[in-house]
């Protein structure tokens, strides 16, 4: 008879995966869960189900930070985002790994598909102090005034995140919307919703104020449906919706007038996101501000000050 122990049996602990909502990780308000599964159909883990209190919940907290985030300079919210790519880039084997199994890849090309979201949030970091260059200027009139346009954050934006694409697309159409200065509430991916409730944990640990971004994982529909309608919701970016659900809420977003943002496809399944993205998920978000300034009156003439 062995006097050897008999070896213990580990069981693993698996990661519990939460909201990200005020800087916080809540569970979801009504305590549903759903199983996600890789591309083989294999169990990965259960996300949150997030409810119609949680997209509310989200949108009080992406309102109660914006001040802060559109009243910080165009420069430090660069710094802000770049230090976001910073982080991304330390935990790029955790992505590297999330990202494949959801998307069914090998791991080289999965990290071709992580390096692709740190460059495209490095990016849009040097995007923040350049945008006003180009959305705005100087108008010419007829009469003795300085008229200058400037880009304006419009406020909190709903994003409804790509489908298929997990992180590089969920990055492709979250970063403009922190670069020029709104506040976000993000539905993940439905079905592939890890890398981006990963994010949550990264942006926590950033200097991102906390409400910035709000990350809801659940049902696209039922998530979408509330901040559609939402009053306080200035702006929403239909790109993970599907054709049917995204005419649904388009109507409701015409409410109060939200600015829309609706991708050539449904579902953002068929969007190239490693293409330069140029201006064009910038410049929907903003607002224009136009200043008059006499030029004779003082004395000065062919300066601002």
């Amino acid at each position: 008879m062995s006097d050897k122990p008999e070896p213990t049996v580990r069981l693993s602990v698996f990661k519990t995966y939460k909201l990200y909502v005020g800087g916080k990780f809540p569970r979801s308000e009504s305590g549903r869960v759903y199983e996600v599964t890789d591309s083989k159909d294999r169990p990965l883990a259960n996300a949150p189900q997030g409810s119609r209190k949680d997209a509310r919940d989200a949108v009080v907290a992406a309102r109660k930070a914006f001040g802060g985030w559109s009243g910080a300079t165009a420069y430090n919210r660069g710094q802000v985002l770049y230090r976001v790519a910073e982080m991304l880039e330390g935990r790029a084997d955790q992505f590297t790994r999330e990202v494949a199994e959801a998307e069914g890849l090998s791991r080289a090309k999965a990290a071709a598909q992580v390096s692709a979201a740190v460059d495209r949030w490095v990016w849009y970091a040097g995007w923040t102090d350049k945008i006003a260059q180009v959305a705005g200027g100087a108008n010419p009139v007829a009469g003795p005034f300085f008229n200058l346009s400037s880009p304006e954050p419009t406020g909190v934006v709903a994003v409804l995140a790509p489908q298929r694409s997990s992180l590089l697309g969920l990055v492709s159409v979250l970063a403009p919307v922190l670069a020029t200065g709104c506040t976000a509430v993000v539905t993940a991916s439905e079905d592939r919703p890890l890398p981006a409730l990963t994010l949550g944990e990264v942006l926590a640990t950033s200097d991102v104020p906390g409400g910035a971004v709000n990350i809801l994982s659940g049902r696209t529909a039922e998530l979408a449906a509330p901040l559609a309608a939402h009053q306080d919701v200035n702006a929403i970016d239909l790109t993970g919706a599907p054709a049917e659900l995204a005419v649904e809420l388009e109507r409701a977003a015409a409410d109060n007038l939200k600015r829309v943002l609706r991708p050539a496809d449904a579902g953002g399944d068929g969007e190239d996101f490693t293409a330069d993205p140029g201006t064009s998920r910038l410049t929907p978000f903003l607002e224009t501000k136009t200043v008059w300034h006499p030029t004779g009156s003082l004395g000065v003439s062919g300066s601002a000050y």
